[in-house]
């Protein structure tokens, strides 16, 4: 299976590219061989047939036998002066089957013609044609076998085969050697890291340390390890999450007990003659309620899950001034007013507790926030009513909130903006929004306030219990 690694893969792709780089070395070798050894033949034969012209008297036939067997031709043809002249011959042992012109052949046909000759066993007669050497005519032409040639060929191929292929050989192991040393080992080192910190992503010590030279590699091992940490962070701040939710859970049930207790007794209160008892006793009943409603929501929350919400209609006016009257004690001591813009006719559809809760926790952060800075503020509360459904906007004169809230608003534990604070309440209320299919958003924050609205659409596809 080495087609499916990097190294078996690239030794397959060093293979292909060394038997081109053969070929590219072989083809245009061969073809200069090839003309390199005809212009040899033209060069003897001239030589043979320039010794033969300075006399006058005819040579003996073994002689020009010789001349012509030293050559490798059967018959020079020189022309000299516009005369064409046959100045040595012997016999033709069969029909000249092609003539090749030197003068003026382009090097597609070099390559062509020396392929020709590889792919032909037969023993041809061909007639070449060329220029002589130091102007001694004007064109010299011979009749000569192709054997000899193919044979010459052959070994001449064998040799430049050989030794390209050595040298090949050796650059592609070098190359091999440098790219699996520069590139796959830093490679397969990213990957060791990898499959090492998947079998323990809780693990720090698995996070790779960036170490790369190479530019690409080390921005993707940066990469790599900053994901890791996070990843890592994430895992522990789950775990424990789950542990925190395993606690929470097992408080809730307690003292969702001990509130039912509570409940029991306070019951009792709304008997009293006391005028101002029986005043408390209903907002007590109320509180008490709300707190027991809390603990059962908080266990269900350990399951990762808020309930449903269970709409109905009702004045949100009426909501509203229990937020206000239970964060009025504190807001009064810390020179808070509250302002509310709500029409009191304005009938809205939701869950009565869940949007308690929102406009609760909106409220409260709000009046920390103001707190926090030691000098009096506002708050204000306003609602209306639109073609999609209901809006409420809260806005204070708070300080604003601090870039790092900014980025992480609305996920738990991570967008607190006072000490102490669990930064839940943003990320619970954004939920409950969003369980009723609207959002809540913030609309601005900066040195004159934070300003939060919550869109509620008219529309929602949930059960509807009477009011």
């Amino acid at each position: 299976m080495a087609i499916n690694t990097l190294s078996g893969r690239f030794l397959i792709l060093t293979t292909m590219f060394v038997l081109l780089a053969e070929v590219l070395i072989l083809l245009p070798g061969i073809a200069n061989f090839r003309e390199d050894y005809l212009q040899t033949r033209l060069e003897r034969a001239q030589i043979a047939s320039l010794a033969l012209l300075t006399t006058d008297q005819m040579i003996e036939p073994d002689l020009e036998e010789e001349l012509l067997a030293n050559a490798g031709v059967f018959n020079v043809v020189l022309r000299r002066d516009a005369i064409r002249q046959l100045v040595l011959s012997s016999p033709i042992p069969q029909q000249v089957a092609a003539s090749y012109d030197l003068r003026e052949t382009p090097y597609w046909k070099l390559v062509r013609d020396a392929l020709a000759v590889l792919a032909d066993p037969s023993n041809h007669v061909i007639r070449v044609i060329g220029d002589p050497v130091q102007k001694g005519g004007l064109v010299i032409e011979v009749t000569m076998e192709t054997g000899p040639m193919r044979i010459a060929m052959i070994e001449y191929g064998l040799r430049l085969l050989t030794l390209s292929a050595a040298l090949s050989v050796v650059t592609a192991i070098l190359l091999f050697a440098l790219v699996r040393q520069l590139m796959v080992e830093p490679i397969k080192r990213v990957v060791a890291h990898m499959a090492a910190y998947a079998e323990a992503p809780e693990d720090a010590r698995r996070i790779i340390a960036p170490e790369a030279r190479i530019v690409e590699l080390r921005v993707a091992e940066d990469a790599l390890a900053s994901m890791q940490r996070q990843l890592t962070s994430a895992l522990k701040q789950k775990e424990r999450l789950a542990q925190l939710g395993q606690a929470v859970a097992k408080i809730s049930h307690d003292l969702r007990n001990i509130l039912t207790t509570a409940q029991l007794f306070a019951d009792r209160m709304e008997d009293s003659d006391d005028p101002g008892v029986q005043r408390a006793a209903p907002k007590l009943m109320n509180s008490i309620g709300r707190a027991v409603n809390l603990c059962e929501t908080t266990l269900a929350f350990g399951r990762a899950e808020e309930p449903p919400p269970t709409l109905s209609r009702f004045m949100l006016s009426g909501l509203v001034g229990e937020v206000v009257e239970g964060e009025q004690p504190p807001a009064d001591a810390a020179q808070i007013d509250f302002v509310t813009d709500i029409a009191p006719n304005l009938v809205i559809r939701a869950d009565h507790e869940q949007l308690y809760r929102v406009i609760s926790n909106l409220v409260r952060n709000a009046r920390q926030a103001i707190e926090a800075t030691g000098k009096p503020g506002t708050i204000e509360i306003g609602a209306g009513e639109e073609p999609e459904g209901w809006w409420i906007r809260v806005q204070d004169t708070g300080p604003g909130l601090p870039e790092r809230a900014r980025e992480h608003l609305f996920q738990p534990f991570s967008g607190g903006t006072r000490k102490g604070g669990t930064g839940l309440g943003l990320a619970i209320s954004a939920e409950l929004v969003r369980g009723h299919g609207g959002r809540l958003e913030l609309v601005r924050t900066d040195a004159d306030g934070t300003e939060f609205k919550l869109h509620l659409p008219r529309e929602f596809d949930l059960p509807e219990r009477a009011a």
